[in-house]
């Protein structure tokens, strides 16, 4: 089975995410908006999607095709009629989607309908002002459990292929862990659920893995892995605030997620002391997110980035000391922006490695094989750094 997987803002981002889950899966790039992944098994795609920070859809492709007039009608129907919702009571609504290539789907679409029609069932064309159907829109019309998004995909190899979404991404939930929990420290910023989601699947943790966030700010890390299913989960930030809003924000999450939080440790701590804390190794994998430095105001840059060279560089050192042989840092490097150049950072790593998400080219990544991420007009990025030991 192909499953296709629709990538968010940062396609090398997603794509690392993927494949930090499903490593022995074979894989590629069908376009820059789209990844395609081969399974044996069937994929729950619904579960799945709650998982993943950095896909918008996923979804089975059903036929392939030589080129758009070879059969494109026939082909949407036999995905149509595969996609079960086609049924006499209610209306069948259905839509599309193109990605690689650029496709005008009102004229087949209304063909679609009327032979829909003619076989006895009631449809409705759903369409948008944007070129493809976001998540909004499929949800809102019940196109994924009663009716259908078809997908066009073209390829960098020019195969097209045509599937059906089986879930998008769950942004009402999203946005209510963001913006709805008790505890929100917008000053000091806020990591975005979706990146912690991301980091916390980098890390390849296995289930029983304990996982700590040495930095926890308002727990959203350990938020996100509580949701995922970890239940040994560590957090430990030098901010006594850090520590109450992290405490609250779990215990809202377990409430209204119904979790348990009987083995979830929080404490007061410093970072660059963590050794005399916890066990030579004892934690399995770390996803951390670190002070970043100040997000507004002139600031000397240079200084800023002596002072957290300095932490980040104490930290990675209590990290050796208490971090498995086998694990894995996943941890967020600030990169400052300004005059449209950027400024990293490049704390001392000890006996740790850096290790690249992807291989080289099949993505843009950076020259030390980290992956860039933000937005236009921020004035501090985000770089995830992946750290193994030697």
């Amino acid at each position: 089975m192909k499953y296709y997987f629709i990538l968010g803002n940062n396609p090398a981002l997603s794509v690392a995410e993927i494949k930090a889950l499903y490593p022995k899966n074979s894989g590629f790039l069908a376009n820059s908006a789209c990844f395609i992944m081969e399974s044996d098994t069937e994929i729950d795609a619904k579960k799945l999607i709650r998982r993943l920070g950095g896909t918008i859809k996923i979804g089975l492709i059903e036929e392939e095709i030589a080129n758009l007039s070879q059969d494109l009608e026939e082909s949407i129907i036999k995905t149509i009629n595969k996609s079960g919702n086609l049924r006499p009571e209610g209306k069948f609504n259905f839509g599309f989607s193109a990605y690689g290539l650029k496709f005008n789907f009102q004229k087949i679409g209304l063909e679609i309908k009327k032979e829909i029609k003619e076989g006895g069932f009631n449809a409705r064309l759903v369409t948008s002002r944007d070129p493809n159907l976001s998540s909004v829109i499929i949800e809102q019309n019940h196109l994924i459990d009663k009716g259908a998004e078809i997908v066009l995909i073209k390829c960098n190899n020019n195969k097209l292929f045509i599937g059906k979404t089986l879930s998008v991404q769950a942004f009402k939930e999203l946005s209510f862990r963001d913006y709805g929990r008790p505890s929100r420290d917008d000053y000091s910023g806020m990591l975005p659920p979706k990146l912690a989601q991301i980091m916390i699947n980098l890390t390849q943790a296995k289930p029983d893995a304990v996982i700590l966030d040495a930095f926890c700010g308002s727990g959203t890390i350990l938020s996100e892995a509580l949701l995922m299913g970890y239940q040994n989960l560590i957090g430990s930030d030098l901010s006594a605030k850090a520590i109450e809003d992290t405490k609250n924000n779990l215990a809202w999450i377990a409430e209204k997620f119904d979790h348990e939080l009987n083995h979830t440790k929080i404490f007061e701590y410093s970072a660059t002391m963590l050794s005399k804390k916890l066990a030579p190794k004892s934690v399995d994998v770390i996803a951390s997110e670190p002070y970043l430095g100040p997000q507004r105001g002139q600031n000397d840059i240079n200084k800023i980035i002596a002072t957290l060279e300095k932490l980040y560089s104490e930290s990675i050192i209590e990290f050796s000391k208490i971090l498995k042989d086998d694990g894995r840092v996943v941890m967020v490097w600030p990169v400052f922006s300004a005059n449209n150049k950027f400024r990293t950072m490049n704390p001392k790593l000890g006996n740790f490695k850096i290790v690249p998400p992807l291989t080289k080219n099949e993505l843009r990544m950076t020259e030390r094989q980290t992956i860039i991420y933000g937005r236009q007009g921020q004035k501090v990025w985000r770089e995830i750094v992946i750290l193994e030991k030697k």
